[in-house]
């Protein structure tokens, strides 16, 4: 199969600077999938699983927000979080899934203490399920 640059890089700095096979990503209006050849755009990221497919080796990771694009065959992509299956600590993304959990029980939580409370849950669920698929 053939292969593109890519790069991923985070706030953190740089995850990932080699060739691929294949990206598959979740956008804002649903899941994307690259290959060698795509045509050039840009893309919202939304929170899900990615899929990095390279040398034949599938790796998966938990991919919260940012942005993906494909500029003249060379594929970025630029997450806010990016976190590979093997290296997602469960027990953190389980204490951060109760703690928004005690705030949507909370009877006198604002409007924006539930808002963050809704993403922080989705997050941890996005992690807990990307690290089961290891």
């Amino acid at each position: 199969m053939a292969s593109f640059p890519l790069k991923i890089v985070t706030p953190d700095g740089l995850i990932f600077d080699g060739q691929a096979e294949k990206i598959i990503v979740r956008s804002t209006t649903g899941d994307l999938a690259v290959l060698a050849r795509h045509i050039n755009c840009v893309y919202p990221l939304g929170m899900g699983q990615a899929v990095i497919v390279t040398d034949g080796v599938r790796r998966t990771a938990a991919c919260i927000g940012g942005m993906l694009s494909v500029v003249n065959g060379e594929v970025s992509l630029v997450p806010t979080t990016f976190e590979w299956a093997d290296q997602i600590d469960t027990d953190r993304a389980e204490a951060s899934f109760k703690r928004a959990e005690t705030i949507l029980e909370q009877k006198d939580s604002s409007d924006t203490d539930i808002q963050l409370a809704e993403a922080r849950m989705k997050r941890a669920l996005i992690r807990k399920s990307v690290a089961q698929s290891k």
